[in-house]
C-alpha cells in the first residue's frame, strides 16, 4: 500500500498529524498532492506542550513538515480492499487474454530480443557502425570499431 493512495483514500475522512516541531493538527482531509501537501478542515491544532489549543476553519500544512499521520483504521481496511480487488482483476484479464506461449507471458517478439548481442543477423549492436557505446573511438581512426574487430592494416 503506497502512502498517497491511502491520503487519497482518506479524503473526507478525520486524521491527526504531528508535525516535527511538535505541534498537532486535527481535522478533516479535504486534499493531498504528489508532495504530501495536505488542506484540513475543521481542524484543532494543540501546541508543542500541550497547554494551548486553537480552532480554525482550514489550514494547509506543508508535506515536509509532516512527521507522521494518524489515519482511522477504516480507511487502512478500505485501501486494503482496493488493492486486493485490483490484484484479482489482473489475474482474472491474464486469464482471459488466452494462449500461453512464451511469447505471450514476455512480450516479445516471434524472433527474440532484438537487443541481443549474440543477434545472427549483425545488429546486436544496431547494425554495423552505430554502437551507442562508442566503444575504441577518438585517436588512431578507429571510429566505432568493436574492440574484437580486426583493424585493416597495410
Amino acid at each position: 500500500m503506497l502512502p498517497l493512495s491511502l491520503l487519497k483514500t482518506a479524503q473526507s475522512h478525520p486524521m491527526l498529524v504531528e508535525l516535527k516541531n511538535g505541534e498537532t493538527y486535527n481535522g478533516h482531509l479535504v486534499s493531498c498532492d504528489s508532495w504530501m501537501n495536505i488542506n484540513l478542515r475543521d481542524v484543532i491544532c494543540t501546541s508543542k506542550d500541550g497547554d494551548r489549543f486553537w480552532r480554525m476553519p482550514e489550514c494547509y500544512i506543508r508535506g515536509s513538515t509532516i512527521k507522521y499521520l494518524r489515519i482511522p483504521d477504516e480507511v487502512i481496511d478500505m485501501v486494503k480492499e482496493d488493492a486486493q480487488a485490483k490484484s484479482r482483476n489482473r489475474t482474472e484479464m491474464n486469464k482471459n487474454r488466452g494462449g500461453n506461449s512464451s511469447q505471450n507471458q514476455r512480450g516479445g517478439r516471434p524472433g527474440g530480443n532484438r537487443n541481443n548481442v549474440g543477434n545472427r543477423s549483425g545488429q546486436g549492436y544496431g547494425g554495423p557502425g552505430n554502437n551507442p557505446m562508442r566503444l575504441g573511438g577518438g585517436a588512431g581512426g578507429q571510429g566505432n570499431r568493436l574492440p574484437h574487430a580486426p583493424k585493416n592494416r597495410k
